[in-house]
């Protein structure tokens, strides 16, 4: 049973962490309101795709704009004349204005009366569209995953930085006020030094995933700008025939997107860094196959990616889409257990047992969060307030989160299709072979005795003081090495 959603006034008076936290919107994730006096003037957002994701987006900027909140939809772009035709008859039925209607998404990017672009195409196109929105002065939504390549992540946060300007990747969920909870209940030390997490998204469908997306008549080169969706004249995919499971089902082949990696995987380890606190993995090795779906795609249909993070900890992102039955969703630590059920708010904590604790923990406890009513619209109000503040660092989900979550992924896809194993080279910003160093650096830390690496904010010696890998057993004294009688570490 679904457990009554959580407010923001019940969690500051129940949680055992509401007076450290009180007065602190920040940390419980909750998207500030958006007030028509908190923004200077419309934001008059243009739409560039218009098939289905970008109507949840529509449907929010409809309803603000119903509501007189400062946010308009004013332009739609599209390659096929049907969506784009139908969305701006949605706009016009719904609030009466007639928006602008592009086919080249170059022309409402420089239009003047465009504040921000929402971005729902194909992921090999997210790059161009958000560099080129972000250095014509728009702020920008971008739907997830927001590269098709590690390489493009690098040239958007670096576009990013530069022009200033507001950018929000569309991961929904990052607009739950749970990761922000987990990753403060982490860094008051609650679960110890952590080592492990694991996410899933499992799926099944008797028609196979996204071929549910239907092909259509009127899906023809007539009505679709064929070459402007591959962007052969950008280098974006390749010359091919007009295709219309290609168009409408493109997620299913390598030229335009990376199947479950970057359409599925990418929500859950957005979310899972989030509330870790870390970023870029060190090493990345991705599994997997096309065990079920022969139906002409590129793409697995079973996946699992194993990262492991300098940090000192390791995520599991695994799914199939053939078979429902999920994983838990967890983040390990070595005094306890973070336990994630989507369905309901927060979490829950699982202690080990006492003799590693060395505490009197409650059995199992749920620790309450913010939880929206609806994640992509609280998704677009803290895009929105964002842009009212002029703050790009207000965003649930900016670039460099984005990016982090994109390069791990897209290193799990290429591992899978390369059969090689990658490291993160952090200061050429590219993936490289990994090889028998990796394991080598662990395996000299322990024969040192070195201090545990950590997520940021937590550290053994201010939240664990009797962190056992630090303060050894007496005994240990007698482990050796001992090549002889006159060297016994016990002595006499």
């Amino acid at each position: 049973m679904t457990k009554p959603q959580v407010t923001r006034r019940s969690f500051l008076s129940t949680s055992a962490v509401g007076a450290a936290a009180s007065g602190a919107v920040g940390l419980l994730g909750a998207p500030a309101p958006i007030r028509a006096s908190g923004l200077n003037e419309r934001v008059r957002v243009g739409f560039i795709g218009t098939g289905g994701r970008s109507n949840a987006h529509l449907k929010f900027v409809l309803d603000m704009h119903k509501k007189k909140k400062g946010v308009e939809a004013a332009a739609v772009c599209d390659v096929f004349t049907v969506n784009r035709e139908k969305a701006a008859k949605r706009i016009h039925d719904a609030v009466g204005t007639d928006p602008k209607q592009f086919g080249d998404y170059r022309e409402l990017i420089h239009a003047a009366d465009v504040d921000a672009v929402c971005i729902a195409t194909p992921d090999h196109w997210h790059a161009k569209m958000t560099i080129e929105g972000l250095e014509a002065g728009k702020n920008v939504y971008c739907e997830k995953p927001m590269t098709h390549t590690i390489q493009e992540a690098q040239d958007v946060v670096a576009a990013w930085k530069e022009t200033g300007k507001v950018m929000q990747v569309g991961v929904q969920r990052t607009s739950d006020g749970r990761w922000k909870r987990a990753n403060e209940f982490i860094r008051e030390g609650r679960i110890g030094k952590v080592v492990q997490a694991q996410t899933e998204y499992y799926r099944n469908s008797g028609m196979g995933q996204w071929r549910y997306y239907r092909l259509t008549r009127d899906m023809t080169p007539q009505n679709i700008d064929w070459k402007m969706f591959l962007g052969t004249d950008f280098g974006l995919a390749p010359e091919m025939p007009f295709d219309r499971a290609a168009f409408r089902q493109w997620r299913c082949y390598w030229p335009f997107g990376s199947g479950l990696y970057t359409d599925l995987f990418v929500h859950r380890l957005t979310q899972t860094i989030s509330a870790l606190g870390v970023r870029y993995p060190r090493r990345v090795v991705g599994g997997g196959g096309i065990f079920l779906e022969y139906d002409g795609r590129d793409v697995p249909d079973t996946a699992t990616i194993v990262a492991d993070y300098d940090e000192g900890l390791q995520v599991l992102i695994t799914a199939t889409m053939c078979n429902a039955h999920p994983i838990e969703q967890c983040i390990r630590g070595h005094h306890g257990t973070i336990i994630f059920d989507l369905t309901t708010d927060g979490f829950e904590f699982e202690p080990e047992r006492s003799q590693v604790t060395r505490t009197d923990e409650p059995e199992r406890t749920h620790v309450e969060a913010f939880r929206p009513d609806n994640e992509t619209h609280a998704h677009w109000e803290n895009f929105l307030e964002a842009i009212a503040k002029t703050d790009p660092s207000a965003c649930n989900n900016p670039p460099d989160l984005g990016a982090a979550a994109v390069t791990t992924v897209n290193m799990g896809a290429e591992s899978y299709r390369n059969g090689v194993v990658y490291e993160w080279d952090a200061d050429g910003q590219k993936p490289v072979v990994s090889g028998p160093a990796y394991a080598a650096m662990w395996q000299k830390m322990s024969t040192e005795r070195a201090a545990p690496r950590h997520v940021p904010g937590w550290s053994p010696y201010d939240k664990d003081p009797m962190f056992s890998r630090q303060v050894p057993n007496d005994y240990q004294a007698l482990e050796g090495p001992w090549p002889n009688a006159k060297t016994d570490p016990g002595g006499k």
